[in-house]
């Protein structure tokens, strides 16, 4: 006798089965998360320092309203830092008070610094919107 082909054409393939364990090491997931977010952090937090500082020039005259500082020996320029903070997992940029003390605060919000009114004058506020769309990019593939 001669088989007979089949009528039904799923009937001629072969299904191979397979099982399939997975272990997931949450802890260490967890750990390496941890350790690319302050990484990725520490390079956002660079990335608005220096722009903020780019922003700052030298001169004797100083800036329009509106406009970044102007600073005559660069102590503003140079005071600006930035520090991750590990266990709150955030980064915190700006002057550093014991350089440049309340006159930083005043030229970014406008106000009164040694019996003179400042206007506003923003720096930290526009480099943070300046680099805003590049910052993503330094948690992509940070986790590894």
């Amino acid at each position: 006798m001669t088989p007979t082909p089949p009528t039904n054409p799923t009937s001629s393939r072969t299904v191979i089965g397979m099982r399939v364990r997975t272990r997931a090491d949450i802890p260490k997931v967890l750990r390496k998360v941890r350790r690319a977010n302050i990484e990725s952090l520490g390079h956002a937090g660079a990335s608005i320092r220096l722009t903020a500082r780019r922003s700052i020039r030298k001169s004797a005259n100083p800036a329009e309203p509106g406009k970044p500082p102007k600073t005559r020996r660069g102590q503003l320029r140079s005071a600006i830092r930035f520090a991750v903070e590990k266990n709150r997992q955030r980064v915190v940029i700006g002057p550093d008070h014991r350089i440049v003390g309340q006159s930083a605060r005043a030229h970014e919000f406008g106000g009164r610094y040694r019996k003179q009114r400042y206007p506003k004058r923003p720096f930290m506020g526009p480099a943070l919107t300046k680099t805003k769309d590049r910052l993503p990019k330094h948690w992509a593939g940070s986790v590894r």
